[in-house]
């Protein structure tokens, strides 16, 4: 992830410390994919052996970890730090 904003030069790094809160959001990514993960896996798949929900819950939460990390990031910025998306800020 960038520092700064390629296009308004805002440092993201607002408080030391701040994205310890992205943490817990990305926590409860990761719960609601293995829930739903774990739903569909007993209702398409049969109820299959503890193995496989294992590894199939193991593998989308890695594959998804980096899109995790910036999304969790991205709503700390927006819902506690106060900043505002402006589409049409341009630098100067």
């Amino acid at each position: 992830m960038y520092e700064d904003c390629p296009v308004c030069g805002l440092h993201y790094e607002v408080e030391v410390g701040l994205f310890y809160g992205a943490m817990y959001i990305s926590y409860g990514f990761s719960v609601a994919i293995v829930f739903i993960v774990g739903v569909l896996l007993y209702n398409l798949a049969g109820d299959p052996p503890t193995w496989v929900y294992i590894s199939t819950v193991a593998a989308v939460v890695i594959l998804a970890a980096p899109v995790l990390f910036r999304y969790s990031r991205v709503l700390m910025l927006h819902f506690f730090s106060g900043i505002n998306y402006n589409p049409t800020y341009n630098k100067v």
